[in-house]
């Protein structure tokens, strides 16, 4: 009855607040999903596993700089505010990022991770490499509007026409949108952006470490990880756990290190008598992010794409496991948005097999050897699984796949002109607008509403589970 009052709750919504709506009922359904994977993973303590590489990591704030736009969708008109969000960058730095998900919503300091495109909605648009090209060629990357007005054919252009007019461009070429510009020269930028833009290839990462997790015998040098990375040099942090492993980051060499460069090859060495057990490294920098990365939130806020960064601090980490006998697992995940799921890599430098449960499936690592498996997902479902080894090995993996644009301008969960202002970002812009932002959703009542069933529903959830494994597993864990 819970469930039907929470549905029943959603469709009272306007029709502009559909997509909020559908967010908080894919919530509803992959929430039971998550529940019973968490309680079925065993007894272990499962450390969280970044799926994320590195890079930078930020939370977004408001949009700062914007101009009006008007999205068409079979004879609907939807007003929306289109610019530059500013976002702040963990440990120091700021971002200018773009909007490259319309129709979902944006949530007021939501948390964001620089990722690859091939994770985002950008994996599989042709027209991707367009894009970067407009970032790089439009405000705020060229801040001399005079001549960027000249090259659109207008006389004079605002920061909040360019920002407006850029967006407008972006819109085209990454949701496909049916969208124009307000203001006739914030127009005309776009369409002449839109009319120049060439492919351009995926910018480098900022900062990562590959692979993200080694593992091996004590008494061995375990890597190499290697570091990626456009900064002139990274710090680099030993294992936290370090005086009582007596765990080294070191060199080929067996150097110990504390900095290092572009194409390191950094390795753990771990002490010969060292019980089984686990450890990690984390590299900094501070670096201007490259201008097209894209930053996804693992909340479901709308997918932004980099269009300026200040000298920003960025950061990876790795991880090690080694034991003396048996299976010694390193795992790694990664959102494969072609394939629509995550892929997980299992990588076993033990010497006997390893066998674990995935989403209902038994799969089997030979000692030496790797595999990678794709976990499919649906789009907008929330996941949440551990992987349990031996020794008490447990690896846990959670987030949202967010893979498609989608939706109509029925869809749109901004505010129209004369709706009460939204609850999420605020409008003290400098666009002078008195629109909402874009993905600005009005609904946020209704959501906490269904948030408070959701903990209500999940928890039965998990009750549930744990009834029905007692009497052959014992108590799940939460």
């Amino acid at each position: 009855m819970k469930g039907n009052s929470v549905l029943s709750a959603f469709s009272a919504l306007s029709a502009c607040r559909r997509g909020a709506a559908r967010l908080a009922a894919a919530t509803l359904v992959s929430g039971l999903v998550a529940a019973g994977a968490v309680a079925t993973a065993g007894t272990a303590v499962a450390d969280e596993t970044p799926q994320s590489p590195g890079g930078a990591t930020a939370t977004l704030g408001d949009l700062k700089t914007y101009g009006s736009a008007v999205i068409h969708d079979h004879g609907e008109d939807s007003w929306v505010s289109a610019g530059l969000f500013e976002m702040s960058v963990d440990d120091g730095g700021t971002l200018q990022t773009y909007c490259i998900d319309l129709h979902n919503p944006t949530q007021r300091d939501a948390r964001y991770q620089e990722t690859s495109w091939s994770g985002t909605s950008l994996s599989g648009n042709k027209d991707a490499g367009r894009i970067r090209w407009i970032l790089r060629n439009s405000y705020p990357q060229v801040n001399d509007l005079t001549a960027l007005a000249e090259k659109a054919g207008v006389r004079g252009l605002t920061e909040q026409d360019a920002a407006a007019g850029t967006q407008v461009a972006i819109w085209r070429y990454s949701d496909g949108a049916d969208v124009d510009a307000a203001d006739p020269k914030a127009e005309k930028l776009a369409d002449y952006l839109q009319r120049n833009a060439r492919d351009l290839p995926e910018p480098d990462a900022s900062l990562t470490l590959t692979p993200a997790a080694v593992s091996g015998h004590p008494g061995e040098r375990l890597g190499p990880v290697t570091v990626h990375t456009d900064a002139d040099g990274v710090t680099v942090a030993p294992p936290a756990d370090t005086a009582a492993s007596g765990v080294k980051v070191v060199d080929g060499h067996g150097k110990p290190v504390t900095s290092a460069a572009d194409g390191s090859r950094l390795f753990f060495d771990i002490p010969k008598d060292s019980p089984d057990g686990s450890a990690s490294l984390t590299v900094q920098a501070s670096t201007s992010v490259p201008v097209g990365r894209a930053f996804a939130s693992d909340s479901r806020s709308q997918t932004q794409i980099l269009a300026g960064s200040s000298e920003s601090t960025v950061s990876a980490t790795a991880t090690v496991d080694w034991a003396a006998k048996g299976a010694i697992p390193a795992l790694t995940a990664e959102k494969n948005c072609a394939d629509g799921g995550v892929d997980i890599t299992a990588v076993n430098k033990g010497d006997e097999a390893f066998t674990f449960e995935l989403m209902g499936v038994e799969h089997t690592i030979a000692a030496g050897a790797a595999q990678t498996m794709t976990v499919p997902l649906q789009e907008d479902q929330a996941y949440d699984f551990t992987i349990s080894g031996p020794s008490g090995f447990a690896k846990r993996f959670k987030g949202v796949l967010d893979c498609r644009t989608q939706g109509g301008a029925s869809d749109i969960t901004t505010q129209t002109v004369g709706e009460p202002s939204p609850a999420s970002i605020g409008g003290s812009g400098s666009g002078g607008s008195d629109l909402a932002e874009t993905g600005g959703s009005g609904a946020t009542p209704v959501i906490a509403g269904v948030a408070i069933a959701l903990v209500l529903v999940g928890g039965a959830a998990v009750l549930f589970v744990r009834r029905k494994q007692t009497p052959e597993q014992g108590p799940a864990q939460d």
